[in-house]
């Protein structure tokens, strides 16, 4: 019965929610703050479906101050979860098809996020030397998931080299971001569906300590450990509840 109600209400919420943005998006497109926006509107539909999002963020992470963010992508619920993360001055790089999606691609390439076509090495790498460009230029900060694909339960997936090649070229800071356990969490007939925990840790300069390799491998491990921490805590606070 709940799930009789939940899915055309969050059907329309995800239409009204696009409409507000495209409207943002039409008035003032490739601002800065757009994404930021975008999913601070999108995870307004977290609780639709049962979940509540908690935010920490490191106080080392100042707001628009650029650095290169990467973070764990597990399913199509990211979009209302781990995106409440994205903070003012934030753009995504994101696979090249996102655009054909109707509505969301127009929003998505309104908002000054940067496409990527993972099939074309060549043009992957320009679109890195573009991501580098837009931190030089306008001092934003850039997303990137990666493991490159939604890891479905499988935990945090191998990473690519691309996030710690644009760190380094950029020589800005990586900041990590950890979403807990997204994996069969949402219940469509149960009412609650308890709490997604989202942790922004602290910037990382990459320093000669590593290669790019090494500090991919790094953050791989640091993540795993973190995803682990997260995981700990949710089941913490859901048997308190």
């Amino acid at each position: 019965m709940i799930a009789l109600l939940r899915v055309p209400v969050l059907f329309c919420a995800f239409l009204l929610i696009n409409l507000v943005l495209l409207v943002i998006c039409l008035v003032r497109p490739f601002h800065q703050n757009n994404v930021h926006i975008a999913g601070q509107l999108y995870s307004l539909m977290a609780r639709i479906v049962g979940l509540k999002i908690v935010v920490q963020k490191d106080p080392q992470v100042k707001i628009n101050e650029p650095y290169v963010f990467i973070a764990n992508h597990q399913n199509s619920f990211d979009v209302i979860t781990i995106c409440k993360a994205a903070l003012p001055g934030v753009v995504t790089i994101g696979k090249k098809s996102l655009k054909w999606i109707p509505v969301f691609g127009l929003i998505y390439w309104l908002s000054g996020n940067i496409l990527i076509d993972r099939k074309n090495s060549g043009k992957a790498r320009n679109t890195l030397d573009i991501a580098a460009n837009r931190i030089a230029k306008k001092k934003t900060s850039v997303w990137l998931f990666p493991e490159g694909t939604r890891s479905y339960g499988r935990g945090i997936l191998p990473f690519k080299q691309g996030a710690f090649r644009l760190a380094k070229t950029t020589n800005e800071p990586v900041v990590m971001v950890t979403a807990s356990n997204l994996h069969k969490k949402v219940k469509w007939n149960r009412w609650d569906n308890g709490v997604v925990l989202i942790d922004i840790a602290a910037p990382v300069p990459l320093s000669e300590a590593h290669s790019i390799k090494g500090w991919m491998n790094f953050f791989n491990d640091e993540m795993k450990q973190k995803f682990a921490q997260l995981n700990t805590q949710v089941d913490e606070l859901e048997k308190s509840r």
